[in-house]
């Protein structure tokens, strides 16, 4: 497929099809000029059903050797002459890191080894304490550190994707009152063919500093908080506001950037403890679920990472204003239902309030579709449960 003179340049969006942040990335990469194509293993989904995706390809997750993932990136390649390919979680952004050689266009990501070490979260922890930034104690769980751990612990996997692997998802972190306890979910880790590592658990609200890192410095910077997760009590934001950017956080961040070697996209995440402490946990080098509230605080942002990688000389962007919400009120809705603040009838009004002034992870106006095939899938799932005995009776 060759590219018309009028055309923008051409990108190639890889992730699961139901993944939030990849989906305001196409919109974002669409409202800029971009042609968009997206890749999953269902060859469209939500992400399909975006008015901003131009062509839909299969391309199966990055599992075992790697070789039915790079033939179905060769292929979408191939048909939709993109100029540069993005990975929407981590095993595809590591996947696209590890098998670049094989990809026959530009890879958004830096290289293995810069992936692989801030994916590490032992090393990523280690680092962030060598430069003066906080981190939890992070550990492998050996032994001889299980035998020593006091107190409560935060079980995670030391990466999510590494080749070779035959997991189908990932296991997510898991805290528990003590190391006695988080004996079978250490097991369950291992059985899965992941190494298991113990974190210490930090009492805070969960915030967040975005930006282009390129040259040395991060570039259009977005930074955030969260005010409610799903699930509860560590999962990923069902509500967030963009604040103003901390200049002491941002500087030690770009320490850490520069002695990772990091380039492009990324987006740390921090634990704010109630001094105001912020305590490095992870590292998101690829889209993120919050993506639309960067989309809509900072414009531009995902463009100008696409353009840097194509080697196009870029302005600089301002930092992101203050106060813009968001929500991905589904999952507020179901935190709701659990945590019930003032009351469950009290929790869903707020909710709904809330999501009367932000901006969705889904739901878009001008673009339905995504909202619109979801609810279709849900409508499957539920005409698929098996009917009752006093129903089919009657």
């Amino acid at each position: 497929m060759k590219k018309t003179p009028t055309e923008g340049p051409r990108a190639l969006v890889i992730s699961t099809s139901r993944d939030r942040g990849a989906l305001a990335a196409v919109r974002s990469l669409r409202q800029s000029g971009w042609v968009v194509g997206v890749g999953t293993p269902d060859g469209g989904g939500m992400l399909g059903a975006s008015v901003a995706c131009s062509a839909r390809h299969v391309v199966p997750r990055p599992r075992l050797d790697g070789a039915a993932f790079i033939e179905g990136v060769r292929r979408a390649v191939a048909l939709g002459s993109y100029d540069v390919v993005f990975g929407g979680g981590d095993d595809w952004m590591a996947a696209l890191a590890t098998y670049r050689d094989d990809i026959p266009t530009r890879v958004a990501h830096p290289p293995a080894d810069v992936v692989n070490a801030a994916l590490n979260k032992v090393e990523l922890s280690a680092l962030a304490h060598q430069i003066g930034l906080s981190a939890p104690r992070t550990v492998h769980a050996s032994d001889e550190a299980i035998e020593q751990w006091q107190g409560p612990v935060v079980v995670k996997c030391l990466t999510h994707w590494a080749h070779g692997q035959t997991r189908p998802h990932r296991i997510e972190a898991k805290l528990f009152p003590d190391i006695i306890s988080a004996g079978p979910q250490i097991e369950r880790v291992r059985k899965a063919g992941a190494e298991p590592i113990l974190q210490e658990p930090i009492k805070g609200h969960l915030g967040a500093l975005i930006g282009i890192f390129h040259d040395g410095h991060l570039d259009g910077r977005v930074q955030q908080v969260t005010s409610r997760l799903w699930p509860t009590p560590n999962g990923v934001s069902t509500r967030a506001e963009t604040v103003r950017v901390d200049e002491d956080l941002a500087a030690r961040v770009e320490a850490l950037l520069r002695e990772l070697g990091w380039w492009g996209l990324v987006e740390l995440q921090f634990l704010i403890d109630d001094d105001g402490v912020h305590h490095l946990i992870d590292l998101n080098g690829r889209f993120f679920g919050s993506m639309a509230l960067t989309n809509a605080a900072r414009p531009g942002l995902t463009d100008l990472w696409g353009r840097l990688v194509l080697g196009e000389k870029m302005q600089t962007l301002p930092d992101a204003a203050p106060g813009m919400r968001y929500a991905w009120t589904a999952g507020d809705l179901r935190r709701a239902s659990v945590e019930q603040r003032g009351g469950r009838v009290a929790d869903v009004v707020d909710t709904l309030r809330w999501a009367g002034q932000a901006r969705h992870s889904v739901w878009d106006l001008k673009d339905p579709g995504p909202t619109l095939h979801l609810a279709s899938a849900r409508l499957r799932r539920i005409d698929r449960k098996p009917k009752s005995v006093a129903a089919v009776t009657g």
